[in-house]
């Protein structure tokens, strides 16, 4: 399947400002529930997940909503100037502005931390807006990781660098190192899910691989700790990767999303 689509993305303003920027978005009319696809970090709505999600769609008639946050993809914005705030807004200002009726949101690793959160924002507020939640899929979740799987897992030498520059250029298995900012650190700490009960709302599916070297599995156990107990389902997937993207983990992702 390819990894691209041929349609031109729409834009829509978010921030005021010297935060504006401009969000790329993607929407698929039809039927509800609507889709609405959140990326990881680092990723965007172009990836073999979120184009297989978008052609599924259009096989079922169903609507769909993609888009990068800012700093990500077609989005405007630089990416070491975001934060998990920032994305977060760039979320729900997606979600209102494109979304209508009930929504299966799925999220891809720190997209899950980002569908919780957008979870936890829609019941905050209540019944505003044009749509609700009928469920979340979430693969290979990674709720709170700028604590959990960066901050603590740094070295003091990495720590030190970070707190005096203001960042370090961090490795990557899938192409140029790119920074971890002081701020994406410190602002993280104000969207800390892991330390309570999550309630979301809606049921929950969750896909994580064993053999994921970014997300441990054991993560994804805590977070069902955190969930409510009725209607979660956690599926562990032996020999999975962090990615989830061979055709064997994309059928039982659309499996998931086809149960809403």
């Amino acid at each position: 399947m390819s990894t691209t689509v041929s349609t031109d993305p729409t834009f829509i303003p978010v921030g005021t400002g010297s935060s504006r920027r401009q969000i790329a978005i993607r929407v698929r009319d039809g039927a509800a529930p609507g889709l609405f696809w959140m990326s990881g970090f680092k990723s965007d709505m172009q990836g073999s997940k979120a184009v297989a999600l978008d052609a599924w769609a259009a096989d079922h008639g169903r609507a769909c909503v993609r888009f990068d946050y800012s700093g990500h993809g077609e989005s405007g914005g630089d990416f070491v100037d975001g934060t998990i705030g920032q994305w977060l807004e760039d979320s729900l200002a997606a979600f209102d502005a494109a979304c209508q009726g009930p929504q299966v949101v799925i999220g891809s690793s720190m997209g899950g931390w980002m569908a919780l959160l957008l979870a936890r924002a829609l019941a905050r507020r209540g019944k505003v807006g044009r749509a609700t939640l009928k469920g979340l899929v979430l693969i290979a979740p990674a709720p709170d990781f700028t604590e959990e799987l960066m901050w603590k897992g740094f070295s003091p030498e990495i720590r030190a660098e970070i707190e005096t520059t203001g960042q370090w250029l961090r490795p990557s298995e899938y192409g140029e190192p790119y920074p971890i900012t002081r701020q994406l650190i410190e602002e993280g700490r104000n969207h800390l899910l892991l330390g309570s009960a999550i309630d979301v709302g809606c049921p929950v599916r969750i896909l994580q691989g064993r053999q994921d070297p970014d997300v441990p599995w054991q993560h994804a156990f805590r977070l069902a700790e955190r969930l409510p107990s009725e209607d979660v389902v956690l599926t562990m997937i032996q020999d999975g990767d962090h990615r989830l993207s061979r055709p064997q983990d994309i059928a039982r992702l659309l499996s998931a999303v086809a149960e809403f």
